[in-house]
């Protein structure tokens, strides 16, 4: 019997995907749990449909990181920081720190997991970090420390 995946099965296939099983696993076990539907043909065009929604989805988002990453490129982010004098600083910056930023001055909303330091930021200056948007795009900002 031909089946959709509505999720992940562990030996059968990933959600979305259509897998012939046999009968008895698909009426006693994989159709009561709602893990798949049959693969009638109104559900396989509403699959293929969902399938070319998905695609179209990710083109966009995956255009929206490009457009960011090219964005980030051009400008230059100032971060505060109490520091002690001759350009030590009194803890370190956070990604969180660039993240508030970057949102306060170029309106671009990053979550802070996304944003790459190789070592903590503990003395001002000027620093490339990167950032990761998605789809395997990173974005290289650079990020001006200042003592406060």
């Amino acid at each position: 019997m031909k089946v959709i995946l509505l999720q992940d099965v562990k030996g059968k296939g990933k959600r979305g995907q259509m897998v012939e099983v046999s009968d008895g696993y698909a009426r006693n076990f994989l159709l009561p749990k709602k893990l798949a539907q049959e693969a009638t043909t109104d559900n396989v065009n509403t699959m293929r449909m969902n399938d070319r929604a998905t695609q179209e989805r990710q083109a966009k988002e995956r255009a929206q990181a490009l457009e960011i990453a090219e964005k980030m490129r051009s400008f230059k982010i100032q971060v505060f920081a109490k520091g002690g004098g001759a350009g030590r600083l009194f803890g370190s910056v956070t990604s969180a720190e660039i993240a508030d930023a970057l949102a306060e001055q170029q309106g671009i909303k990053l979550d802070k997991r996304k944003i790459v330091l190789d070592d903590p930021i503990k003395v001002a200056g000027e620093y490339p970090i990167k950032c990761k948007l998605g789809y395997e795009i990173t974005g290289e900002l650079t990020v001006e420390v200042k003592e406060q």
